[in-house]
């Protein structure tokens, strides 16, 4: 206390350069929060909006977001897909009030009526003239002037990205090659929709973020993967991380010649445990598509995108921050339109693994909300990152926090911190 009996006011320092340690108020501050949204979701950042077998035909459109900013997202009749804020220029009000539709000629706001097309362009307001020669619009007033902000689109890999930047580079530019070479290595083919859930988490949105990138807990925290050797890190497999540190792939290969478990039962740790065991484990057995072994891929594109493989199921991920406290995931599952009906099958079964209540990423949705309760009185003390070493590099190993320190480079940058 000082001397007026109130607490003194957290210094907001954070080392130049420093990377292992992260200060626990960036996850809690208010302000830390409003900034993250003008400087990294409608900075020069490429948000994934959503997938374009969502928009497979002309006037099909979705709703999503860019941070916290509401975005529509429309195929036109020229082919083309265009997003832009779903908020009509005169009072605010959302444009789209649906998660998603079809046959859509164009969007009226449902409050005053004024009408916009495909590409968010403004084209009527409901009595601009006035009536019997009474109110209305100025004589000056310009429907070409007016339109909610509208976002830059780039697609890949049935993927629609969107920027409100002219100063963030292309795309595959973007996320590097070695990483764009891993979602290509997945998304091979025309996609399929095979279902979809929305996740809220009780916490701050980079938390969840840094869990993804974190391959060091995976096989800690996640009993199933290491009682049914899914995922340890006894196997083989690797860390790739963008030179920028914003992106990265997380993958292993199960190596039978390893002995199962010998490092974790040196060490204490649950693995192997007897007691849990599936009665049917046919929905295990997977099938190798693309011929490298790789039976788990975890992938991430700064700030919000995330893209998983494990054996058959195929899961993308859109981390949605909804406050300080709050984020929603939205997952979707994917297949390939020409899956055979017995692919088709497998990879459905194979989605129980992941998701809200999946077999493996369960946990995932609740370490989260623990870290939040935890720092609750420690917003002056740092979390330790340093498993790996300091650096942000790829490595041959996932016994590492490097793509974690990749995440606090990448956002340090865009935040300058």
């Amino acid at each position: 206390m000082n001397e007026t009996g109130t607490r003194p006011a957290i210094q907001r320092e954070w080392t130049a350069g420093q990377l292992t340690r992260v200060p626990f108020w960036v996850y809690s501050d208010p302000e830390v929060y409003r900034t993250e949204q003008q400087r990294i979701y409608r900075g020069p950042v490429w948000n994934y909006l959503c997938l374009e077998a969502d928009l497979a035909m002309p006037g099909d459109f979705v709703s999503t977001f860019a941070g916290d900013m509401p975005v529509v997202v429309a195929r036109d009749f020229d082919g083309e897909i265009y997003a832009f804020e779903n908020r009509c220029v005169h009072r605010g009000a959302l444009l789209c009030l649906e998660n998603a539709g079809s046959n859509a000629k164009g969007f009226t706001c449902v409050y005053h009526a004024w009408a916009y097309d495909l590409q968010g362009n403004l084209k009527g307001v409901a009595f601009q003239d006035g009536v019997q020669g009474k109110g209305g619009m100025p004589k000056s007033f310009c429907l070409e002037e007016h339109s909610p902000r509208k976002l830059r689109v780039e697609t890949l890999c049935g993927l629609v990205f969107g920027s409100l930047s002219d100063d963030v580079p292309p795309l595959e530019e973007y996320i590097g090659e070695a990483v764009l070479a891993r979602i290509r290595r997945v998304l091979r083919k025309p996609l399929a929709v095979l279902g979809r859930f929305t996740q809220a988490l009780p916490n701050n949105w980079k938390l969840y973020y840094e869990n993804v990138k974190d391959s060091y807990h995976a096989s800690l925290l996640h009993l199933f993967l290491t009682t049914f050797e899914i995922n340890r890190l006894t196997q083989r497999g690797g860390l790739i991380v963008s030179p920028d540190g914003g992106n990265h792939v997380s993958y292993s290969i199960i190596d039978q010649t390893t002995p199962a478990g010998s490092e974790y039962k040196e060490q204490g740790l649950r693995v192997d445990n007897a007691e849990y065991r599936l009665k049917d484990s046919s929905f295990l057995e997977g099938v190798d598509e693309v011929g490298d072994g790789i039976t788990l891929q975890i992938l991430s594109v700064f700030p919000g995108f995330v893209l998983g493989q494990i054996h058959n199921s195929i899961v993308v991920r859109q981390v949605v921050p909804k406050g300080v406290d709050l984020t929603h995931l939205n997952w979707t599952y994917v297949g390939f339109t020409d899956d055979t009906s017995e692919m088709r099958r497998l990879r459905i079964r194979q989605s129980n693994l992941v998701g809200p209540a999946g077999l493996v990423s369960m946990e995932d949705g609740a370490v989260g909300g623990f870290v939040k309760r935890g720092v609750a009185a420690a917003e002056d003390e740092r979390a330790i990152v340093e498993m790996g070493g300091e650096d942000t590099s790829s490595q041959d190993t996932r016994a590492t926090e490097a793509s974690v320190r990749g995440f606090w480079k990448a956002y340090r940058r865009h935040m300058e911190l």
